[in-house]
């Protein structure tokens, strides 16, 4: 059994975790120096909670109670608290026991006995079922598999978070008690389980930080001008619906208002006699620290930091952005920021400007995030210059520009975005992802139910940008941008494709296939759009060519036509300027606006068909497409983005009475619910594949809205647009049925699994932690055998003599081949030999060898029996510690290498992704027998790529595999190389238990 001696205080176990109310708490171990907090916690819970703890009245601890419960081995006893600005708020702990339910005394013991004791005044939060998540993979980090509990009858809450967890489970009643017990091996349930209550947790942290009932803004200044009193400004401008408060500790004594916007103003966050929501926060650095300290005594929910001087400002601004976050987390607080340009919220109820932003955007139904707050600035300006105000097609719900992100970030709001029925598309700038596990998870999953625009700046130099302390992606961008496709991401590589992309997806509904009509009255604007379809991989129709007299009656009528055929997907309306006798427009007379009510007429007949439009020369019909038309839309094929219209915001002043302020939108009274009624929805097969996540809520449906068409003034702009709808309309249908991740009888995964622990006791005893180590040949070989990849025998060669006696026992003809690294798989540099029929041939060629390219001890031959003749390939599956388990295809070869002919899939891969990762190289023809050559076996191909991503999802430690050559043939293929690396895996990954990421 493991001595407590030989384990440390494990930091690792530490962890901010989000709670079912959105707010946050601490999890660490329990240590002696926790004797004090641990008797204060006790003497809060009362005394029904103390009596469903110990099954009897337990009024006080005793001294003897204090060190049992502070003094751990960290390995057959452990304590785990969450704590709220440094109190306890609850406590786990087990203790190893044996079967008879003895403290355990041999080290073969798998089981414990768990008990829990949450404060009464958190009860309710989730902080149990966090706390069992945690206390699980601990143990399951000390080798117990089973966890025991003893539950009274009437302690049913307890009794649920046991059974709710989603593990494997038996329950038993004797002696007036509740016995449960159930293994700690993650299964699918307790997975869907965890994700869920993560999605709503998160989702509901960012809720509150977006439908605050009181603002203060800390930092304003007394004179007009400046940060803070800008964000008042923008706040009191926005017709914010909640209470505003001035806090500046340089106001003079006794002020009361602050002129001359009339908002109440103090010295300092404690004289404000009402709860705040959300603080903005605009000091000087060296004086945020006492802000949030007086913000988390207040009770604040979350702080906004417009304040710079972090880690964008170099190694001492990074240390003090990690102390800011462990603050604010320590009181439970939510953080954007810090360096942040500001959040926004457009719904009538709030109307909340939090921001630098000069004006309020119009509302409407695009979610925008943002890192940087300059291209924060172009993105407001480019949309609201595309449709200002209200309903307009260019409107949004929500913005946040999160700055240096170090807590709220990205994967924060997709939780948000996937539920909120006011967002239709989400767009995203992003320079770092921080966790690009989680957030292919959480954009796949987003992705299915409406469309994720992604651009990334930064993307080439290999570094995070300044202020953004994240792990670096080793992958090229060129797999990165594979991986985001993989997950349903719309990638574009500039703003200007972001709005284009964004205004297109959140009016139009998604096509049906790649067939586009072109029409319009300019011939060259026409061909245009034309060639821009062919270079985007669309089949555009020959373009419809009206007269350049053509009048908005021709337009309608062209564009209906076009609408009602059955060989047409999607429609490009291009449009110049008309000039013609006895038009029903005069030139420059309201010409665009007449056109636009045309276009708008053709298309509501047909609102199953995405209309786009290009123009030059004429910015009142973009103007006019642009604004709400005024009738709605309807029917089940109306577009992603529309909606009815809302509520009209029934309270629009900024500074009201507590009275009359709008109703509670915190934990007890939730603005909207952010799950539906009714049971959770049924769990998938074994090894579901990732397009639709179990265990969250199903979006509420769609609704109509006024008819809104894009318009672009190119014709290369408007058909990107459009391309991306299309192949994300393709990707929607395949996600749909995303194929599944066999299971194949002949896979020994737990003598796989036991003999990666002996591999790893052996090769990692002087490793340093983290470090991989590669397999040798044999024992790489006996583990790829585990999972049924078979490899070709190789006989190492260091002389003549041997390499015939290798060849006899192999069978002739055999294959000469060199294994020192630089001539290693290199045909094209002579070391490797093929097709040899006897032992003189052999020996020939084994002086030729060596004679040519260096002495045995350079080249260190072996030989290899020959296979049949087919397609050469390369398989690799490796694991990017940002990135995650990555599983790689392509020819090999050096123009397969030149050319960045490769895919890339996310491990685990599915059946129907491995087929389509086959066939998305652009020398997949070689396979399919391009040019009368006989097609080889893809079947056999498709199954060792899956056989590989079973290996590498099924044991973390096998960090690489590459298997060089991999010869298919018309029937079967050969390994001819394999090659694996191991490694200790990391303490948590995406798969442990929920947690805040900390930079």
């Amino acid at each position: 059994m493991q001595k407590s001696q030989d384990h440390a205080y494990p930091t690792h176990w530490e962890a901010d975790v989000v709670l079912r109310d959105g707010g946050t708490a601490r999890i660490r171990p329990i240590t002696p120096d926790d004797a004090e907090r641990l008797v204060s916690f006790y003497e809060q819970v009362s005394d029904e909670s103390k009596y469903y703890r110990f099954f009897a009245p337990y009024p006080r601890l005793s001294d003897r109670d204090v060190h049992r419960f502070t003094h751990h081995d960290y390995v057959d006893r452990v304590g785990l608290a969450a704590t709220v600005g440094g109190e306890f708020i609850a406590t786990v702990r087990y203790d190893r026991i044996n079967d008879q339910g003895l403290p355990a005394q041999d080290p073969e013991d798998d089981q414990a006995e768990v008990a829990f004791l949450v404060q009464d005044a958190h009860q309710g939060r989730g902080v149990a079922s966090a706390l069992l998540e945690h206390i699980a993979a601990v143990a399951r980090e000390r080798g117990i598999r089973r966890f025991a509990a003893e539950v009274l009858p009437a302690n049913s809450k307890m009794i649920k978070v046991f059974t709710d967890a989603g593990y494997t489970h038996k329950r038993t009643f004797e002696d007036g008690v509740v016995r449960l017990e159930f293994d700690l091996e993650p299964t699918e349930q307790s997975m869907a389980v965890m994700r869920g209550r993560e999605q709503r947790a998160e989702a509901r942290s960012v809720q509150r930080l977006l439908t605050p009932r009181s603002v203060a803004v800390i930092g304003t200044g007394r004179a007009p001008g400046g940060v803070g009193r800008t964000a008042l400004r923008s706040l009191l401008d926005s017709g914010f619906t909640g209470r505003v408060h001035a806090v500046n500790h340089a106001f003079p004594e006794g002020m009361q208002r602050l002129g001359p916007e009339g908002v109440p103003a103090v010295r300092a966050l404690r004289e404000i006699s009402e709860p705040v929501d959300l603080a903005v926060i605009a000091v000087p650095a060296d004086s945020v620290p006492d802000v949030v300290r007086d913000c988390g005594e207040h009770g604040v929910q979350g702080v906004l930091i417009l304040t710079s001087g972090y880690a964008e400002a170099g190694p001492d601004g990074r240390e003090r952005q990690r102390a800011l976050l462990r603050q604010a987390r320590s009181y439970g607080m939510r953080l954007i920021g810090p360096n942040a340009f500001g959040l926004i919220n457009t719904a009538p109820g709030v109307r909340l400007n939090a921001s630098l932003a000069p004006q309020m955007p119009g509302a409407g139904h695009i979610g925008l995030f943002t890192q940087s707050g300059a291209i924060g600035i172009a993105l407001l300006s480019g949309l609201h210059a595309r449709g200002p105000g209200d309903g307009g097609i260019a409107g949004i719900s929500a913005f946040v520009s999160a700055g240096n992100r170090a807590d709220v970030s990205g994967n924060d709001l997709l939780q948000y975005w996937y539920e909120d029925p006011d967002t239709d598309v989400v767009i995203l700038y992003l320079e770092s992802i921080g966790n690009p596990r989680k957030f292919a998870r959480l954009a796949r999953r987003t992705a299915a139910v409406k469309p994720v625009v992604v651009a990334r700046g930064a993307r080439h130099n290999g570094t995070a940008p300044p202020g953004h302390a994240v792990p670096t992606v080793r992958v090229p961008d060129s797999t990165v941008a594979a991986l985001m496709r993989q997950a349903g991401v719309i990638r574009v590589d500039t703003v200007t494709e972001l709005i284009d992309a964004g205004l297109l997806l959140a009016s139009q509904p998604l096509p049906a296939g790649s067939r586009i009509a072109i029409l319009g009255n300019s011939e060259s604007l026409a061909l245009l759009a034309y060639d821009a379809c062919l270079t985007e991989r669309l089949r555009p129709q020959r373009p419809h060519v009206l007269t350049s007299a053509a009048t908005p009656d021709d337009f309608r009528a062209a564009l209906a036509e076009a609408l009602a055929g059955d060989g047409c997907d999607a429609v490009v309306v291009t449009a110049i300027p008309w000039v013609g006798e006895g038009a029903a427009v005069s030139p420059g007379g309201g010409e665009g606006a007449a056109l636009a009510a045309a276009l708008r007429s053709a298309a509501e007949a047909h609102p199953e068909k995405p209309v786009t439009v290009v123009h030059l020369a004429m910015n009142e019909l973009a103007e006019t497409l642009a604004a709400p038309a005024p009738a709605p839309r309807s029917g089940p094929d109306a577009p992603a983005g529309d909606r009815a219209a809302r509520p009209q915001d029934p309270v629009p002043a900024s500074d009201r009475s507590p009275e009359s302020a709008p109703p509670p939108r915190g934990p007890s009274r939730p603005a909207r619910p952010l799950s539906p009624p009714g049971p959770p929805p049924a769990l998938a097969a074994p090894r579901p594949a990732p397009a639709r996540e179990a265990g969250t809520a199903t979006p509420p449906p769609r609704r109509t809205a006024p008819l809104r068409i894009p318009a672009y003034p190119a014709a290369e702009r408007a058909v990107r647009a459009l391309a991306e709808a299309v192949r994300y309309a393709a990707w929607r249908r395949e996600a749909a049925d995303p194929g599944r991740v066999p299971e194949y009888d002949d896979i020994q995964e737990a003598a796989a699994g036991a003999d990666i622990d002996r591999l790893l006791d052996r090769l990692s005893l002087d490793v340093p932690t983290g470090r991989s180590v590669p397999v040798p040949p044999e024992d790489a070989e006996a583990l790829l055998a585990r999972y049924g990849i078979h490899t070709r025998p190789v006989l190492a060669a260091p002389d003549p003599d041997t390499a015939v006696r290798a060849a006899a026992r192999l069978g002739y003809p055999v294959a000469l081949k060199t294994t020192a690294p630089h001539l290693r798989h290199r045909a094209d540099l002579g070391g490797v030999r093929l097709d040899i029929a006897g032992e003189r041939e052999l020996r020939r060629t084994y002086t030729e060898l060596t004679d040519s390219l260096g002495s045995p001890e350079e080249l260190r031959p072996v030989v290899q029996s020959m296979v049949p003749r087919g397609v050469d390939t390369v398989i690799r599956a490796a694991i990017d510690p940002a990135a995650g388990a990555v599983l790689s295809f392509g020819l090999a070869g050096a123009p397969s290498q030149l050319l960045g002919d490769i895919a890339h899939r996310l491990i685990p891969a599915t059946d129907r992704e491995v087929a389509e990762q086959i066939r998305s190289i652009r020398a997949a023809p070689l396979l399919f027998g391009w040019r009368g050559s006989q097609p080889v076996d893809t079947a056999a191909l498709a199954e060792l790529l899956l056989r590989v991503s079973r290996l590498v999802d099924d044991h973390p430690e096998v960090v690489g595999v590459d298997l060089e050559p991999v010869v298919v043939a018309a029937h079967g293929l050969s390994v001819l190389g394999a090659s694996v690396r191991l490694a200790r895996p990391p303490a948590t990954t995406d798969l442990g238990p929920r947690r805040l990421p900390v930079y």
